[in-house]
């Protein structure tokens, strides 16, 4: 309302403009100067000596033209292959169009900017430093590459247990290159009917390639990648169409541009042999369990987000934590904290009584889920003598504040 009341315009119950103001002729004008266009495709350039070049355009796949251009158009404008907007009555190309992308693929960009950054993964150093070496510096940095007159790195694989951090750091990449970020779920190229997983990810190229720089994320890979078998069945005939198409668009004829391919697995054993070969997937980092630093370097980013004390023992944490990946080690941190607020629901604990020691992580690491179903379920009918020992043990190694 004030943007209309600045800029002079007035709400009307029929949401035209007062008689006063209509200008029909003008109108009518704009109308003959912009008459809709047809949508046509460009098949063929024909140049020749003496002459400008002139266009062959197929209108709906049944009429063929040789025209001209506009006066509006430049001839670097059009490309063979490129769809062109025609008039109804010359047939001359007026304006360039864009490809015609699936509006599901078109929904696998990341229209904002991933959020996470290189301090935001712990535990995946060696993993990190790789992915720059193979990702970022091609994108940020390509005359390195040039001059020395070799061709960057087109794909890596990411590959390990779930949980370890192989989609957070394909964010952070895409976070530090400003590139146009697609990600692609493998089970999303698994289409009902046939050709349609092919026709989407030659689409899905065909937009990449539309961008100053791109990098395409696909997770769970394995739902495609799978080796080629012959069974009989449709269904997987289907799905190794899909990854032909994909083999074809990472190393076929048409060149990839400044386009980077990250691909994340938890079964790399099972994939195409084709697929992962150099051309293709120049790298494969492995992301395997976070060692004992990484698990208190995770725990360290987590807690800056929550109301802990300042000098909590990270490291007995993660000793208390052996062979976890990042996300449970995440999920014992918090289920440490929701205990606590189990206590203070349920036994009515003060401020000053808000305590979870070394105590509960042994439970934790020792029964599993079992604490966590005892203090949920059962916490009102522990003795008072269970109570004050839990409350009262001098190991404190986490303090929320003020839950209640």
């Amino acid at each position: 309302l004030q943007v209309n009341e600045l800029s002079g315009v007035k709400e009307s119950d029929t949401g035209l403009a007062p008689p006063a103001l209509w200008d029909i002729a003008a109108d009518k004008q704009a109308m003959q100067q912009e008459q809709p266009l047809q949508v046509a495709r460009c098949t063929k350039i024909i140049t020749g000596e003496g002459h400008d070049p002139r266009y062959m355009i197929n209108v709906k796949q049944f009429a063929k033209f040789v025209v001209d251009l506009a006066d509006t158009v430049a001839p670097t404008d059009i490309e063979e292959g490129m769809r062109v907007g025609v008039d109804r009555n010359k047939y001359q190309i007026h304006l360039p169009l864009p490809a015609k992308i699936d509006p599901t693929v078109t929904m696998m960009q990341v229209e904002e900017k991933p959020d996470v950054t290189y301090a935001d993964v712990g535990g995946c150093k060696d993993q990190i430093e790789k992915l720059r070496e193979v990702v970022e510096t091609p994108l940020l940095h390509p005359e390195r590459f040039v001059n020395l007159g070799i061709e960057p790195p087109k794909g890596v694989l990411l590959y390990g247990p779930p949980g370890t951090g192989k989609t957070l750091c394909a964010r952070a990449v895409a976070n530090r290159t400003d590139a146009c970020f697609i990600r692609v779920i493998g089970s999303e190229l698994v289409q009902k009917y046939v050709g349609e997983g092919a026709r989407m990810v030659r689409e899905l190229f065909e937009m990449a390639r539309a961008k100053k720089a791109c990098l395409i994320f696909f997770d769970e890979i394995d739902a495609v990648g799978g080796a080629r078998f012959d069974d009989g069945q449709g269904g997987d005939n289907e799905v190794q169409r899909t990854m032909l198409e994909l083999i074809n668009q990472l190393d076929g004829f048409d060149p990839r541009g400044n386009i980077k391919v990250l691909m994340a697995t938890n079964r790399p054993d099972t994939l195409d042999p084709a697929l992962i070969r150099p051309g293709r997937l120049d790298r494969k980092i492995e992301f395997a369990l976070p060692d004992l630093a990484g698990r208190a370097h995770i725990l360290k980013i987590h807690a800056k987000q929550m109301s802990v004390e300042r000098d909590i023992r990270y490291d007995l944490l993660a000793r208390l934590c052996p062979n976890s990946t990042g996300k449970s080690t995440l999920s014992v941190f918090v289920l440490q904290l929701f205990i606590v607020l189990c206590i203070l629901i349920e036994v009515g604990a003060s401020q000053s009584a808000c305590y979870c020691c070394a105590f509960y992580f042994y439970w934790m690491w020792r029964c599993g889920l079992n604490v966590f179903m005892l203090f949920t379920r059962d916490l009102g009918q522990l003795s008072d003598r269970q109570t004050a020992f839990f409350l009262s043990t001098s190991e404190f190694l986490v303090l929320p504040h003020r839950f209640r």
